[in-house]
C-alpha cells in the first residue's frame, strides 16, 4: 500500500479484527438452528438477498456451514471467481453463520470502525491485493496468511466514522440513481417487446380489419393475413449429437452451443470445434439466413431466435439448436426471427415446452407446429423494416442509460477508493452535504 496521509497511521488487517474468530464445531447440538449466508448469495455489490437466508439445522446444513457472524462483521470471500462478493452486517441475527468460501472480519472498535473496514475490504486497492494474493489451480484462493497481511489504512477513529458516514450517504443516492435508471431499462424493454408484438400480429397499419382464424394460440389477424404451420413454410434442420465415436478421415469443424444463441444477439467469443467425418458435418452445418431456435434451457429460452448471418464460415450448430430455413417464397427469415421475440412467440414455447424442475425443452414437432402469422412477403419486408427503425431508436436509448449506469458505478468505486487511502479528505461540512443531498434525492 503507498503511504498514508499525516496524521494516518496503517497496520496489518489482523492486528485490528478478528479474523473467523467463532466456529460451529463438529460437535456442535444437531438441533442447533441458525439463519445460513452461502457464497452465492451475495452479489458484487455487496447486497444480500433476504430470502435467500436459509434457517437451518446442524445436522441438516452443508459441512461449510460454520463461520458465525457478529454484529459489526464484513465478508469477504476468499475464492477469486466471488473475490468482489463483499457484504457487511451492521446488525445480525442472534444466530447467524456463514460460508467457510467467506472470511468473516470482526474489527477492534477502539482502532477500526467497522463501516470503514468495509469500505476498506470493496476498495480497488483490496481487491486488487485479493487477485494478486490468490493461488492455485481451478479456483485459486487467498489464503489465511495473505489475507490477514493486507495492510489497513487508519485514520483517527472520528475520521473514519466521518469517511464511512460520507460513503454511506453517497453510496446510498449513487445506488438509487443506478436504481432508477436500471427501472428505465425495465420500461424500455416492455416498450421494446410491445413494439415487436404489434407488429409482427398487426401490421404497422393504424386501422386494422381483423378476422377470425378459429385458431386458439391466435384468434384474430389481419385481413389478407393466413395463420401456418412454420413446418409448410420453413424446413426444420436438427444438429449434431455430441460424444459419438467416428472412424475414417475426419475433419474439424467449429458448432454452435446453447450458450452461444443469447437473448437478442449472439455469443462467439467461446465456440466450440469438434472432428468428424465430412459427410456428417454438411448435415448440419448453418447457412446464412438461417434462425437459430433453442430446443432446451431455462423456460423464457425455449424457441428464442436469432438470424444467423455467416458469421463463422463452415459452422455446424449442437442438436439442442434448430436451424429453420424459411422457405423463399413465403417467409422471411428475419421476419421469423421477429416473431419467436415476440411476447406470442414466448407465450407459444413457454405453454408448449416441456418442464422440469430446473430446465424445459422444445422439440423438432412443436417448433414445426408454430402457428405464424404471415403477411404477404411485401409487407413482411415493411414490417421488418419498421422494427428495426424503431428498435435502433429504443437501442440508442438503451446505449445512452447503459453508459449513464457504467459511469455511476465507476464514480462510486473511484469515490470509495479515494476516501480509504486518503485521496479525498472528509469534514463534517462533507458528511451533512451529503445526507442533505440522499434526502432531496429520495
Amino acid at each position: 500500500m503507498n503511504s498514508v496521509p499525516t496524521g494516518w497511521a496503517s497496520d496489518r488487517l489482523k492486528d485490528v479484527a478478528a479474523i473467523n474468530a467463532v466456529a460451529l464445531s463438529a460437535g456442535t447440538d444437531p438441533d442447533y438452528e441458525f439463519d445460513y449466508l452461502e457464497i452465492s448469495n451475495v452479489n458484487y455489490h455487496g447486497v444480500v438477498d433476504p430470502n435467500a437466508i436459509e434457517h437451518l439445522r446442524f445436522e441438516d446444513a452443508p459441512s461449510r456451514a460454520r463461520r458465525r457472524v457478529a454484529a459489526g462483521s464484513t465478508v469477504i470471500s476468499s475464492v477469486r471467481p466471488n473475490l468482489q462478493a463483499v457484504a457487511f452486517f451492521p446488525g445480525a441475527p442472534t444466530h447467524f453463520v456463514c460460508s467457510t468460501g467467506f472470511n468473516v472480519v470482526e474489527p477492534q472498535p477502539s482502532r477500526l470502525s467497522p463501516q470503514f473496514a468495509y469500505y476498506h475490504l470493496i476498495s480497488e486497492n483490496a481487491r486488487q491485493y485479493f487477485e494478486a494474493a490468490a493461488t492455485g489451480v481451478g479456483y485459486p484462493a487467498v489464503g489465511d496468511k495473505e489475507f490477514n497481511a493486507i495492510v489497513v489504512p487508519l485514520p483517527p477513529l472520528p475520521e473514519q466514522q466521518r469517511i464511512a458516514a460520507y460513503l454511506d450517504a453517497s453510496c446510498a443516492a449513487i445506488d438509487a440513481a443506478v436504481a432508477a435508471k436500471r427501472r428505465q431499462l425495465e420500461t424500455l424493454d416492455a416498450l421494446r417487446k410491445s413494439i415487436i408484438q404489434r407488429a409482427v400480429t398487426r401490421g404497422i397499419s393504424v386501422h386494422v380489419a381483423l378476422e377470425s382464424t378459429g385458431n386458439a394460440w391466435m384468434e384474430q389477424i389481419p385481413r389478407g393475413w393466413k395463420l401456418v404451420c412454420l413446418k409448410r413454410i420453413a424446413e426444420i434442420q436438427g444438429g449434431l449429437t455430441l460424444g459419438k465415436q467416428y472412424e475414417g478421415p475426419l475433419i474439424e469443424r467449429p458448432y454452435l452451443r446453447v450458450g452461444n444463441v443469447q437473448d437478442g444477439h449472439l455469443d462467439l467469443a467461446d465456440v466450440s470445434v469438434i472432428e468428424l467425418p465430412a459427410s456428417v458435418a454438411a448435415g448440419v452445418e448453418l447457412r446464412p439466413d438461417d434462425v437459430l431456435m433453442t430446443e432446451g434451457g431455462d423456460l423464457d429460452k425455449l424457441g428464442r431466435g436469432h438470424l444467423w448471418k455467416g458469421e463463422i464460415p463452415g459452422c455446424l450448430h449442437q442438436n439442442h439448436i434448430f436451424a429453420v430455413r424459411c422457405f423463399p417464397h413465403k417467409l422471411k427469415p428475419l421476419f421469423l426471427g421477429y416473431v419467436t421475440t415476440a411476447k406470442y412467440g414466448r407465450d407459444y414455447f413457454e405453454a408448449t415446452g416441456k418442464k422440469t424442475t430446473n430446465l424445459a425443452c422444445t422439440n423438432a414437432t412443436k417448433v414445426g407446429e408454430f402457428p405464424i402469422p404471415l403477411p404477404p412477403l411485401t409487407e413482411q419486408e415493411a414490417i421488418c423494416a419498421h422494427l428495426d427503425e424503431k428498435l435502433a431508436e429504443v437501442k440508442c436509448i438503451v446505449t445512452g442509460i447503459e453508459n449513464q449506469i457504467a459511469t455511476l458505478t465507476a464514480y462510486r468505486k473511484s469515490l470509495i477508493h479515494e476516501c480509504v487511502t486518503g485521496q479525498r479528505r472528509i469534514s463534517e461540512v462533507d458528511v451533512v452535504g451529503s445526507q442533505l443531498s440522499k434526502i432531496a434525492d429520495s
